[in-house]
């Protein structure tokens, strides 16, 4: 089994974890940590692209080349999914939980 979906998600939450204990800004880390994977798997595909049909060129690589369907597994979507789900839910957890200290009366 490849763990690496969910070695990625625990670094993007703690990247998401950093922002949120430290500025508060709970949504602004998910995003910088999915992006990183994001990122990092759009570049991947770019690479499988011109080693599949670039003849191992960059020059050869058009501009949609890294969002071609044909370069794409499920391991690589995988791999920037786990992240963004797992930021998504801690986000919401930490948005539900502000509403709900928010709602509490004063004594």
């Amino acid at each position: 089994m490849d763990f690496s979906p969910f070695m990625h998600a625990l670094a993007a939450l703690l990247v998401q974890c950093l922002c949120g204990l430290k500025w508060n800004r709970w949504g602004t880390g998910g995003a910088l940590g999915s992006l990183w994977f994001i990122a990092r798997e759009q570049t991947q595909a770019e690479y499988r692209w011109i080693a599949l049909f670039g003849h191992g060129k960059r020059a050869n690589m058009p501009w949609w080349g890294g969002f071609d369907w044909k370069v794409w597994n499920v391991a690589s979507l995988l791999d920037w999914l786990v992240p963004v789900v797992a930021c998504t839910l801690i986000w919401l957890l930490s948005r539900s939980m502000r509403q709900k200290r928010a709602n509490i009366p004063q004594l």
